[in-house]
């Protein structure tokens, strides 16, 4: 494997390249220009011009490196270096001018996530990660929560916008939530959401419908954090199964009961 040392800080300024050049067309952002590629999955110029840079910038630092990424600007997923990148995460809240959004970039090495990093633009926070070497934001080491039950616990969620087959599903687990924890949050960034876990801000995170550029930077940070992920069955299939329990932990295993009882995954 490379040096992933060297490998995370030539990340981390690309994604702050990146999020600069975000700040910066915020101030100019024009709502004529937004487009839709499916129910409420909006896109902008911005999301493309801002994966265009990345991946040009990533190009440099991996060369035999493929790509999955959101707006589709380059590669596909099947050497043992793969860039997954979403270049705008929060693209809804961009659009509405609601300062919630980020840059994610993960590193996966054949069948693992080994580095990430999140750039959240407005607090100008940016977590990070790598395979052994801890998880950090701004320079300084972070951790998951100690809360030990739901009891004690602030959870976050993305809401579904166009996948509404489960609902229902959805909805109890809401509720069932709602009645243990301290609250429910949702910010509208899934990779700035899996990195508050990872510095003790939340104590849990689960959605569904999601994509792999949406939690792959998020998944080592946790990781490497002291936390845990995994998807509502308890197993490995979180980066590319649409689903993602992610937690401190310590109330990984509760959480995961009240949404396997509303998914119908246990008897």
């Amino acid at each position: 494997m490379k040096d992933l040392q060297d490998i995370l800080v030539q990340t981390i300024s690309v994604a702050k390249e990146a999020g600069a050049f975000l700040r910066e067309e915020r101030k100019l952002f024009n709502g004529a220009s937004v487009e839709s590629k499916g129910l409420n999955d909006l896109v902008s110029y911005v999301d493309r011009e801002s994966e265009k840079l990345i991946v040009a910038r990533l190009r440099e630092i991996l060369p035999e490196a493929d790509f999955i990424t959101e707006e589709g600007s380059a590669g596909r997923d099947g050497k043992s270096y793969t860039w997954i990148i979403d270049p705008l995460d929060g693209t809804t809240n961009f659009i509405h001018g609601l300062p919630v959004y980020s840059v994610s970039i993960g590193l996966k090495y054949e069948s693992d996530i080994v580095l990430g990093v999140v750039y959240e633009v407005n607090l100008d926070e940016c977590f990070y990660a790598a395979k052994g070497l801890g998880a950090y934001c701004n320079g300084h080491r972070i951790r998951v929560s100690e809360a030990k039950t739901l009891g004690q616990s602030l959870v976050a969620t993305g809401f579904p916008y166009s996948a509404f087959k489960q609902i229902d599903e959805y909805l109890s687990v809401l509720k069932k939530l709602m009645e243990k924890c301290h609250g429910l949050r949702r910010v509208g960034s899934a990779a700035v959401d899996l990195s508050y876990v990872a510095c003790g801000r939340y104590e849990g995170f689960y959605e569904y419908d999601l994509k792999p550029y949406d939690v792959a930077a998020g998944i080592i940070i946790i990781q490497e954090a002291g936390g845990r992920c995994t998807d509502f069955s308890l197993g490995n299939n979180y980066l590319f199964g649409k689903e993602i329990v992610a937690t401190n932990g310590h109330i990984h295993d509760e959480m995961a009961a009240d949404i396997q009882k509303a998914w119908n995954l246990v008897p």
